[in-house]
């Protein structure tokens, strides 16, 4: 499954990229959901693609980087980077560069039955108000 679970994470990664939402959720179950810092879970693919475009229109020079995955069974965690530029509706046009990790359990078909989301959520607002040179550490 190890094999599997790296070109899924791959090809989720250039989804994201890709400015097409509905290509991340092609890679979740039909019922697949995402949560993101323990809020409530978005469930199913019309959920999924709404929660990938609320990202995609804000940052639409968004790039997604896999930093790394470690896959074991059923379950897998995949660290990532967003970096971009908070152009969209009502953005600020600063710089954003977050890293996180998303914890998945993947289903029988292969694709991702749940993500839980997290990264640090103060050091995103900080930097979509004042961009990466003004976020501090």
């Amino acid at each position: 499954m190890t094999e599997r679970v790296r070109v899924l994470a791959e090809r989720y990664t250039a989804a994201w990229c890709s400015q097409n939402a509905s290509r991340v959720a092609d890679y979740y179950a039909s019922n697949g959901s995402l949560s993101i810092n323990d809020g409530p879970p978005a469930v199913g693919r019309l959920a999924l693609t709404e929660a990938a475009q609320e990202f995609m229109t804000a940052f639409p020079d968004m790039q997604v980087l896999m930093d790394g995955l470690f896959a074991y069974g059923n379950r897998a965690i995949y660290r990532w980077t967003l970096v971009g530029t908070n152009t969209g509706p009502g953005g600020k046009g600063k710089r954003v560069r977050i890293s996180g990790f998303e914890v998945w359990r993947i289903g029988d078909d292969g694709l991702i039955a749940e993500s839980r989301g997290y990264f640090d959520s103060e050091a995103y607002q900080r930097q979509v108000e004042h961009g990466i040179e003004g976020a501090g550490s």
